[in-house]
């Protein structure tokens, strides 16, 4: 088995069209913070060691989150996009590589603080995967029948993974495909290391994008793919009001009777 993993969260971000002046990953479904929904489920994966990484109201996360056990913090300075986030983790993750064998391998799970649909088995079922093939890194994925919105998996006639296509940029057949990325992805740490090093902002909005390194191993001649280990209720993700109203319930509706909040 190779070293325990380590989760790095997302949960840096504003949320500007939540309408409020609190950290996104703060407002609560069904009695408790998002973030403490994704923090609970790496847990119950197995996965006690998360970096949290914060910006806005970072104070008021780390308050939030104070007293976790296993739970540390990463400073965003910036908002400079999702692979900028990562990078701000890059030398909490390096110090626990620090007495790593050079052979070892350490799986580096990325999720967004802003999922709480985010399930456990999903987690488990993609480190798994990552472990059986030796791989670089596996996105994981689901085949949703609405995947509007979604970053679409795009892959060869042989079915092996070429990219991640965001809707806007996706062409009239991409935008028919049913397999979407879901922003939950298993680095093996070093070759996660390398590819944020050479993580360039070449994009309209200047920012630096965790999508985009996937595709710079899969270059390089590392093992890269996508797996659909999570299930279509995980595509739900917090952006908007309606949207957190529409989690809230389906937490009730997930959880035994009973646990909702406690």
């Amino acid at each position: 088995m190779p070293p325990a993993p380590i989760a790095v969260v997302l949960a840096a971000g504003k949320g500007t069209r939540m309408g409020s002046d609190l950290p996104k990953v703060l407002h609560e479904a069904a009695g408790r913070p998002l973030v403490a929904w994704v923090l609970d489920a790496l847990a119950a994966a197995g996965i006690p060691d998360r970096i949290v990484v914060v910006g806005y109201g970072a104070d008021l996360v780390e308050r939030a989150l104070a007293g976790l056990p296993g739970v540390s913090f990463a400073l965003q300075e910036e908002q400079r996009g999702t692979g900028d986030a990562v990078a701000a983790a890059a030398d909490a993750i390096r110090a626990r590589l620090a007495a790593d064998p050079p052979s070892s391998r350490r799986p580096v799970v990325i999720v967004c603080g802003d999922s709480p649909m985010l399930r456990a088995e999903s987690v488990r079922g993609l480190l798994e995967a990552w472990v059986a093939r030796g791989a670089s890194c596996l996105l994981g994925s689901a085949i949703t029948a609405d995947p509007t919105g979604l970053g679409r998996i795009v892959r060869d006639a042989s079915g092996r993974f070429q990219r991640i296509v965001e809707q806007r940029d996706a062409t009239p057949a991409e935008r028919a495909i049913d397999e979407v990325n879901m922003s939950t992805y298993v680095f093996e740490a070093r070759d996660l290391l390398e590819s944020l090093a050479a993580l360039r902002p070449d994009n309209a909005a200047g920012e630096f994008y965790i999508t985009d390194c996937p595709g710079m191993l899969l270059r390089a001649g590392r093992d890269v793919d996508a797996v659909a280990c999570l299930d279509a209720s995980e595509t739900l993700s917090v952006n908007t009001p309606a949207q957190l109203a529409a989690v809230a319930a389906a937490l009730q509706d997930r959880a035994p009777k009973g646990t909702v909040g406690a």
